[in-house]
């Protein structure tokens, strides 16, 4: 009798996941969190390829991008124009570009504070401004 109650109050004293209380418990009892993997180890950043730049920033989808860029194969070594149209915080841009692997090239520009010259002083940014530029 006196043995065991002892052994209740050193148990008592001792803490939850001492190797005697864990090997008094059932199996179930004993069993904590399931074993987890690190996907996200060291060797998984080593091979870590980052994204460019601008998809980062998320600026430019590339796939639309190639999409939008790419000539026709029987137009061999032509180049394939378009009209950038960008809106400022007090003007609008337009310009007149094509793609090249060195980056894109500017043919042409246009901006609406060029509008100043041809009888509109303000509204630099509206829609109309816009069409006009």
């Amino acid at each position: 009798w006196l043995k065991g109650c002892c052994e209740s109050l050193v148990a008592a004293r001792r803490p939850r996941n001492s190797p005697r209380l864990l090997a008094k418990q059932p199996v179930r009892a004993r069993v904590g969190m399931a074993f987890v993997k690190v996907l996200k180890n060291n060797s998984y950043f080593k091979r870590f390829q980052v994204k460019p730049r601008r998809r980062r920033e998320g600026k430019t989808d590339y796939r639309a991008r190639r999409k939008m860029v790419r000539q026709d194969k029987n137009k061999f070594n032509n180049k394939k124009y378009r009209l950038v149209v960008r809106f400022t915080n007090r003007k609008v841009i337009c310009q007149i570009m094509y793609a090249t692997i060195r980056g894109d090239m500017v043919v042409a520009q246009a901006t609406s504070t060029e509008l100043t010259k041809y009888g509109v002083p303000v509204g630099h940014k509206n829609y109309a401004a816009a069409y006009c530029t």
